[in-house]
């Protein structure tokens, strides 16, 4: 049931503040739509990815606690700078400083109530991390002679990442809520709580990073033709497809029954060739050359004298992979990577042993 103004016991300044608000409802709702809105957009554009963006607005009940705390500190509601609220977590702390720069783009920024709670602790102090700007939505990106409030009326943006929100939030509920002074002893842990946070936060960054650099750095080796130096993994796999190594066999074998190639992902075949003992591109690369001529002989007994007319991108591979395993390992050797590429089935055993037959055949010529 909703609550009277008076039935929350402020004095008169806070009551007519209060009545304020709910005159306001309005101009909040809007406020709150643009700039989730705007925010939003902005970083799709910007192909930024972030943890989660929300937003709300302070109920009634919220702000008459407010201002039963410190109303004495607010003039008007326009002195209420947080009545909207918009929270951006990110996942990594450089992207914070990111975000921050898209908010100073959009809005128009009160900088001399903006608070940055990163550069208030001490060297020797672990605690609360989290960038706050105060804004006000610009005339040029909304404007309404019925909602002047719009514009006028301040709102507020945080910006953390997602462990500074962990922390946070576990913080504001064992402390601030609680409305006691938390003991030393709790307090200590909850200190060491965010130094331990901290390190995470920057170990994260660091990883990502050391890994950015890595996959530029396997990615020129790549495009440099230096094989031998790059692992087999995910990234360089992606990177050496990207060259289109097989594009050559794949035409020959179209060529055959002037079919057309389908395109399909070759990233399927990493976690068998790993399995088949592979380790860098330079073995990959090896492969192809070795066994590309008997992976199109292969695929002239797969399709000569049918009328398929679509070959998959992936046949080239696969023939270039089976050729492999054949020579090694025979017709098990099949079995074992058409188990890996497709799962196991009762069925690979015998189109295994067929394969291999053919393969002898082509072997013997």
């Amino acid at each position: 049931m909703k609550k009277n103004l008076e039935d929350y016991g402020l004095d008169l300044h806070c009551t007519m503040i209060l009545e304020d608000y709910q005159a306001h409802a309005d101009d909040f709702a809007i406020m709150k739509e643009i700039v989730l809105g705007q925010l939003r957009t902005c970083l799709m554009k910007s192909k930024m990815v972030v943890n989660t963006i929300e937003g709300r607005i302070k109920t009634e009940e919220s702000l008459a606690g407010k201002l039963e705390l410190k109303g004495n500190k607010y003039r008007d509601l326009h002195d209420v700078t947080d009545i909207v609220g918009v929270r951006v977590v990110t996942f990594y702390t450089e992207e914070v400083d990111k975000i921050a720069a898209l908010v100073d783009k959009l809005f128009e920024i009160d900088w001399e109530n903006s608070v940055d709670k990163r550069k208030q602790l001490g060297k020797d102090t672990f605690g609360y991390m989290s960038l706050h700007y105060i804004c006000r939505i610009p005339t040029s990106l909304y404007c309404d002679p019925a909602h002047p409030g719009v514009n006028s009326f301040r709102f507020e943006v945080q910006m953390r990442t997602a462990l500074q929100h962990v922390w946070a939030s576990m913080n504001h509920d064992t402390g601030y809520k609680s409305g006691v002074e938390v003991p030393p002893e709790h307090l200590r842990s909850l200190t060491r709580l965010a130094g331990i946070l901290e390190l995470a936060d920057e170990e994260f960054s660091r990883i990502r990073k050391e890994l950015t650099d890595y996959r530029r750095k396997a990615e020129q080796l790549v495009k440099d033709g230096s094989f031998d130096a790059v692992s087999l993994n995910g990234d360089s796999w992606r990177s050496y497809l990207a060259l289109d190594p097989f594009a050559s066999l794949n035409n020959k074998i179209a060529a055959i029954n002037q079919a057309e190639i389908q395109q399909l992902s070759g990233m399927p075949y990493l976690e068998p060739m790993l399995q088949m003992g592979l380790k860098t591109l330079g073995d990959v690369e090896r492969m192809r050359k070795e066994c590309s001529e008997k992976a199109y002989q292969l695929a002239v007994y797969q399709i000569s004298g049918t009328d398929l007319d679509i070959i998959a991108s992936t046949l080239g591979l696969q023939n270039i992979c089976i050729v492999y395993v054949a020579e090694k390992g025979g017709a098990k050797g099949i079995e074992f990577f058409l188990n890996s590429l497709n799962g196991p089935s009762k069925y690979n055993a015998g189109t295994a042993q067929r394969i291999f037959e053919t393969f002898t055949d082509i072997h013997d010529m």
